[in-house]
């Protein structure tokens, strides 16, 4: 395989999910056709930060968002700090180079209401695929993990004697989070008809198709989508959406920061404020509802 020693030093010196793997060898790849392809290069470490530079403009001229091209610059630039790291160069190309501007796009939260709505048109739920959605909103309210943690989720990972969920997150971090009584009974009740499926073809992990094989990602997202397309208006519909609600609506209750960081499986507090600005919001609202100050 093409990268096989970076591929390595990832998974194992870095703990890198296999997914992560995936997407920065994606990258390099890419990059590697397309200086072939321009500049009639064999290999990336002969290439100059000019016809970097030459890439990124072809980048943004097919209309790649910055973001998107962003993340593959961070692709290669790991992989030079790598060569560095290894000795094969003496000079990363990379090391001046200074990111595309992004505009920061804020991401709206479902409302409480509009949560309340989803989970009681759920209430009714009584079969498998129906009490399996319930349980997958749920637990992406009252926990706050992301998509692929909710895919990978293993029976061995929930504790209902002492109502906890063990997460493997980012970098292979495991983080335990309690479940509260609610979620624990929808547990019960999705793991009972689980059990009685017809065929099951993975007994270890969670969530399960009505076939019994593993769920996968963009069922998780249609999940999301149809269901609170039924009661928000709002663009983006989405697990992250759902994410972000867990953590703005802790905060509008207050929440402490610090908390709701080790809740998310976030490694600093600069990635949790992200989600204090619907809480700044929330707070401004009832500041000018409630000062006697404030202008009626």
């Amino acid at each position: 395989m093409a990268f096989k020693a970076f591929s390595d030093y990832l998974l194992l010196e870095k703990n890198y999910s296999k997914l992560t793997l995936k997407a920065y060898v994606n990258d390099l790849e890419d990059f590697q056709l397309f200086i072939t392809s321009e500049f009639d290069a064999d290999s990336i470490t002969d290439i100059n930060y000019q016809q970097i530079r030459h890439w990124i403009v072809n980048l943004v001229e097919s209309g790649i968002s910055n973001r998107s091209i962003n993340r593959k610059v961070s692709s290669l630039n790991t992989y030079y700090k790598f060569l560095i790291k290894t000795k094969s160069i003496e000079v990363n190309p990379l090391a001046k180079h200074k990111a595309l501007k992004v505009s920061k796009k804020v991401q709206v939260p479902f409302s409480e209401v509009e949560m309340k709505q989803v989970l009681e048109a759920l209430n009714s739920a009584k079969d498998f695929e129906g009490l399996r959605n319930r349980l997958v909103i749920e637990l992406f309210y009252a926990t706050g993990i992301r998509r692929i943690e909710l895919v990978q989720l293993k029976i061995s990972d929930i504790d209902l004697s002492n109502n906890t969920l063990k997460v493997l997150g980012k970098r292979n971090k495991e983080r335990l989070i309690p479940l509260i009584d609610s979620v624990v009974k929808t547990i019960e009740d999705y793991l009972h008809l689980r059990n009685n499926l017809e065929t099951i073809v993975d007994n270890s992990h969670l969530f399960l198709t009505k076939k019994g094989v593993k769920i996968y990602e963009t069922l998780v997202y249609r999940i999301i989508n149809d269901y609170f397309s039924n009661v928000s208006t709002k663009v983006k519909r989405s697990p992250h959406i759902l994410r972000h609600s867990f953590a703005t609506h802790l905060l509008n209750q207050g929440a402490n920061l610090n908390a709701v960081k080790e809740l998310l499986g976030h490694s600093s507090l600069a990635a949790t404020q992200v989600y204090t600005h619907n809480s700044i919001a929330e707070l401004k609202k009832v500041y000018s509802n409630t000062h006697p100050r404030s202008k009626k």
